[in-house]
């Protein structure tokens, strides 16, 4: 027979992305949009794929917002680490990198080091992928590539210093010249023409070059002075474009300017989105304070202001003595200075340098997100697998020494095969709850793609429904089901811009069946699993369980269920996610109109 429908979900719950849940409906699904709520179920036979949703959750597809797919959705497009968990619309080109206008070789050396992806595996995909220049032909790539989920994109400002300056002079204390500055505003009109979400960029400096032309300088972004922000966020603020962006981790005072940034008193106030309202071991009340200055930003100042917030506990897996959080402070940022893994073990060897390295751990005024405490590191793997779940001052305690020489006499011993983790914060259950129910903050923050060894945060939605579901047993509600599905669906899509987020009558059929018996303890339980990049396929940790998706669709098209994985052609052919282009965006003006305007707004 001949089906009425693509895809029947029948007896769901419908969370539509309003906020409130619509109760028992049934979907019908035909040509990749939404063509029928009923409320009546729908004939399992008038379609060619029937899904009995009982007892389970039928939302929008999920939404992150602050991704590093940037290099593997070039070369493997199906993302599928966060298909399997219902994202279907992710953001890329955040922290001032992207890969729109920078020459491949510069777009590599941006984004390898800084987000812990292997140069080896990076710079050949560029150099072979990657023939556009500019904003225009970055659109048109993906309007042809085989999507997996759906995309969005900021420019990032690194990227624009680069292209325009040349990676050396971008990271240097070189001002660029007028017409470089004119410059930077030109392409960043385009990328908004193509249709980027905004600009993205960065303040602190723990984040460093790879390469040999600039190795190890912070990236080009953190090198621009106030001014050089300046004329780029009026191009923003003229044109309701996002900054996403993040205040320097360590001495966290520029914050203030961005708050600033954000006001709207007598002005179009400036969508800003920061990095990042977290509950840190290394400050307990910083999480206060965020949510003092969102209130301040958004209720005294009229601005739009939010920041990034992570739904899940902040755990970070290291090996040996790779451990991004050593560049915030000066013995540790000299240790990840050094090219030769040989000459970096041995320095480590020097009583001086161990001595140094001590006095920086307990120095109380230069902490960023590590809290520094080795009783809180604990070995995860060793080839002493007698070390196995005790932490380094534990091992020191039983060897007459201290944590920071049982650290690092293990990491000379064992090198990567020493794999251990750290929980930097969001550990106080009651105090990430504050945080997600805060007005001010955003939950789309996962950095999905980078730190393959270090950070698996793809279920990050399921997290955030986990804590909402348990706080309910718990009899502690603090927002509802439907506020929760909410956050990260239409309240992402809505303040970014984004054509996604809701289910009704006609929209794109991007649908998400949630299982809330399967939102247990698993959702933490990290494993190894491969990522392909080309013909070669490298390991990164991952979180699974996939009892918490029933099936995750995309325009239409199953992308994956429980019952048959993933679908073949997904990240093959065209027929799953779209470049989403920033809808909340005002078109260009003419160049006099716009200097009237950006005077007056």
């Amino acid at each position: 027979m001949q089906h009425v429908y693509d895809i029947v979900i029948n007896h769901g719950e419908v969370f539509d992305g309003s906020g409130e849940s619509q109760g028992i409906k049934h979907l019908g699904i035909r040509d990749g949009r939404v063509a029928l709520i009923s409320e009546q179920p729908l004939p399992a036979d008038s379609a060619a794929r029937y899904y009995d949703a009982t007892g389970q959750w039928v939302t929008p597809g999920f939404i992150e917002t602050h991704s590093h797919y940037d290099a593997e959705v070039i070369a493997a497009p199906a993302l599928k680490e966060s298909v399997r968990h219902g994202v279907t619309t992710v953001m890329i080109g955040s922290c001032s990198i992207s890969m729109v206008n920078a020459a491949p070789e510069d777009c590599s050396d941006l984004f390898t080091r800084v987000e812990a992806v292997p140069r080896e595996l990076v710079l050949p995909v560029l150099e072979k992928r990657k023939y556009w220049n500019d904003a225009a032909g970055y659109r048109r790539f993906y309007e042809h590539h085989p999507l997996g989920p759906n995309v969005g994109s900021f420019i990032g400002h690194s990227d624009l210093r680069v292209a325009v300056m040349g990676l050396e002079r971008a990271t240097s204390d070189v001002k660029p010249s007028e017409q470089e500055l004119q410059r930077m505003e030109q392409l960043l009109e385009e990328a908004l023409d193509a249709g980027c979400v905004g600009l993205s960029l960065m303040t602190t400096r723990l984040d460093k070059v790879d390469g040999d032309r600039a190795w190890s300088r912070p990236l080009p972004s953190t090198y621009a002075r106030w001014n050089e922000f300046k004329r780029l966020f009026r191009v923003l603020r003229r044109r309701n474009g996002v900054m996403q962006g993040a205040p320097d981790a360590v001495k966290k005072v520029n914050v203030v300017r961005f708050l600033w940034q954000a006001h709207g008193l007598f002005r179009r106030p400036m969508k800003c989105s920061m990095l990042t309202a977290l509950d840190l071991k290394s400050n307990p009340w910083l999480n206060v304070v965020t949510r003092l200055s969102g209130f301040l930003a958004n209720r005294v100042l009229r601005g739009n202001f939010r920041w990034q917030t992570l739904p899940a506990p902040f755990t970070v897996y290291l090996s040996g003595l790779n451990v991004n959080a050593f560049e915030e402070f000066a013995s540790g940022e000299l240790l990840r200075d050094f090219k030769d893994e040989d000459a970096m073990y041995a320095k480590v060897d020097d009583p001086a340098f161990r001595k140094l390295f001590k006095k920086h751990v307990n120095a109380l005024f230069t902490k960023g997100l590590w809290h520094r405490d080795f009783s809180d590191c604990w070995v995860v793997d060793c080839p002493d697998v007698g070390l196995i779940g005790k932490n380094f001052e534990e091992i020191g305690r039983t060897e007459g020494k201290d944590a920071v020489d049982a650290y690092f006499d293990l990491a000379v011993k064992y090198r990567n095969a020493l794999r251990w983790k750290t929980n930097y914060g969001n550990h106080r259950p009651a105090v990430v709850r504050k945080l997600l129910a805060s007005p001010h903050t955003h939950v789309g923050f996962a950095d999905s793609g980078a730190h393959l060894e270090s950070i698996a945060q793809y279920n990050f939605p399921l997290r955030l429904l986990k804590y909402v579901r348990d706080a309910q047993r718990e009899g502690v509600p603090f927002i509802s089901v439907a506020e929760g599905v909410q956050q990260v669906t239409s309240d992402l899509a809505d303040w970014f811009g984004l054509s996604a987020g809701r289910i009704s009558q006609g929209v794109r059929a991007d649908v998400v069946i949630v299982n809330p018996q399967g939102l247990g303890d698993e959702l933490d339980e990290v494993q190894w699993a491969p990522m392909p990049i080309e013909d070669v396929e490298i390991q990164r940790i991952v979180k699974r369980n996939d009892d918490a998706v029933s099936a995750t669709i995309i325009n239409g098209r199953v992308a994956w269920d429980r019952e048959g994985g993933f679908d073949p052609q997904l990240g093959e052919t065209q027929v799953f996610g779209r470049y989403l282009s920033g809808t909340h965006l005002l078109p260009r003006l003419s160049p006099g109109v716009a200097a009237a305007q950006g005077e007056l707004s």
